[in-house]
């Protein structure tokens, strides 16, 4: 009998690890669902002209219909608890000249839900070809969830009005709506040099509010970020942002998954842009250290870099600053140099280097592995992440080899190409 357990343990034991080394990496999907819904080449898509105008506040429920086109003008706020409730199918072109931007007020929600066959639109209102990155503003959506600064509440940068413009609480299950087969097309507008709105500012946002499948193209700041909240996100696209894809700081509590970002080689701002920036604070002084450091899971990811020749302005698929953990897994990376870079604090230990960890991941076509800012930690770190706990693969092959389709101009599929051994785990 001892035997047979024996036999049977070392048989499951087995198959779990064979399992575990055949778990998909990159964004999966047994279809390619970024058919129908998206859009690569927004500049030419021909919307009808705005028939409504949305100005100034709105304090009651209110829903936006597929029959007319919205022109945004100026800061919209959504207060009172109001609920906004967009139909699928619905254009809302966000007005140049007074930085359209939708502001979804603490206590407010959204219930933009559109369908893969007709999704939800907010878009510049100038026409074909003849649009471009901070044609608008964007849409931020305030809510009551946990932060990290000090006080528990805070407010962002963007001149809005002071009295509506905090978030932050207690409710990490807060709810600020449904955000859902959504377009969010040349917003990010720049207010000056150190001020840049997002596609999607997420501010406290809490976990019963709804994230995913959302397309953010041509955003002139960051497509996503997050300032503190707990979030589950996923089927997220963000494609040629001017920075970063995805950012996340003040404490954010971030499950993402099955998301991807298509980098182009020369477009970037003078900072330097990454797919992910990770970081717990701006400044340790304004921080409760108390309350928890921003925490990203990010599952199922696939980033890329569509040149393969040359990283251009490219550089590091992620920058991790210290305090932070970012548990990367499942993953497939091409062409960013290096593939990962941590802020120089975070030096070359374990008690630091443990936050961050990476399962199962590809890594092509990257010069350069993880590295610091400083240089002094590099050893250190590579010794790290040499061992098994870590398992990161580098790999040097096409683009197409990798990916079913990663041609843009067409219908692309970044879905690795499971008759490439590298997709199903070998």
């Amino acid at each position: 009998m001892k035997t047979k357990l024996r036999i049977a343990s070392i048989t499951f034991i087995i198959s779990f690890f064979v399992h575990a080394q055949q778990q998909p990496k990159g964004i999966t999907g047994n279809t390619n669902w970024m058919n129908n819904w998206t859009s690569f080449r927004p500049a030419a898509n021909d919307y009808s002209e705005a028939t409504n105008i949305i100005a100034g506040t709105i304090d009651k429920d209110t829903r936006l219909v597929k029959r007319n086109v919205y022109h945004l003008v100026g800061v919209v706020y959504v207060t009172n608890n109001a609920t906004l409730t967009i139909e699928p199918g619905t254009v809302i072109r966000g007005d140049d000249k007074t930085c359209g931007t939708l502001v979804i007020t603490n206590g407010a929600k959204i219930i933009a839900e559109g369908l893969e066959t007709d999704p939800i639109i907010f878009t510049s209102e100038n026409e074909i070809n003849n649009r471009k990155p901070g044609d608008w503003g964007g849409i931020i959506v305030l809510g009551k969830a946990p932060i990290n600064t000090l006080g528990g509440v805070h407010t962002l940068p963007f001149d809005l009005e002071p009295t509506l413009n905090h978030y932050g609480g207690q409710d990490p299950e807060d709810n600020s709506g449904i955000l859902k087969y959504v377009r969010i097309e040349y917003a990010g507008r720049k207010l000056s040099a150190s001020k840049e709105l997002n596609g999607l500012s997420l501010a406290g946002v809490g976990r019963k509010t709804i994230v995913s499948n959302i397309q953010i193209s041509f955003s002139n700041d960051d497509s996503f970020e997050c300032y503190g909240g707990d979030l589950n996100l996923s089927n997220l696209i963000s494609f040629r942002t001017t920075d970063d894809d995805f950012d996340f700081t003040q404490g954010s509590q971030i499950n993402i998954s099955n998301s991807i970002a298509i980098r182009h080689p020369f477009s970037s701002d003078i900072s330097g842009s990454r797919c992910f920036e990770v970081d717990s604070y701006e400044k340790i002084a304004n921080t409760d250290m108390t309350k928890k450091m921003t925490k990203i899971n990010a599952s199922n990811i696939t980033l890329v870099n569509l040149e393969e020749n040359n990283q251009g302005l490219v550089r590091e698929s992620a920058y991790i600053r210290e305090n932070t953990f970012f548990n990367l897994t499942n993953s497939a990376i091409s062409g960013f140099a290096p593939f990962i870079l941590l802020e120089g604090a975070i030096g070359n230990g374990e008690a630091n280097l443990s936050k961050i960890s990476f399962k199962n991941v590809i890594a092509n076509n990257c010069k350069g592995e993880i590295e610091s800012e400083s240089a002094s930690n590099n050893t250190g770190i590579k010794n790290y992440y040499s061992n098994p706990q870590n398992d990161i693969q580098f790999t040097k092959v096409k683009l197409s080899e990798l990916f079913y389709l990663p041609n843009i101009k067409a219908n692309p599929d970044f879905r690795l190409n499971v008759n490439n051994t590298l997709a199903i785990g070998n």
